[in-house]
């Protein structure tokens, strides 16, 4: 953890900590910067995502139709060995 001195927009730090649900300049400052990361991994991966669509490497369709790749079994739930092998 690292100390720094800056000038902060304090009209921007309110709402931002509004918005966050935070109390104090630090956390708000630290949960602000770990949101942003976090929603930037988030569009890389959709991003990602939307090639591989593109390219044909991802049937969205099957993805979303979920028993395609959901096991099937008794009504427990359980697979039974050999069912559909």
């Amino acid at each position: 953890m690292s100390r720094t001195v800056i000038d902060l927009d304090d009209e921007a730090l309110e709402a931002a900590a509004k918005e966050l649900g935070t109390t104090t300049k630090r956390d708000t400052i630290n949960t602000a910067l770990r949101e942003v990361t976090a929603r930037y991994r988030r569009l890389r991966a959709l991003g990602e995502a939307r090639e591989l669509v593109a390219e044909g490497a991802l049937d969205m369709a099957v993805l979303l139709h979920k028993s395609k790749y959901r096991p099937t079994g008794g009504p427990d739930g359980v697979r039974d060995a050999g069912a559909d092998e």
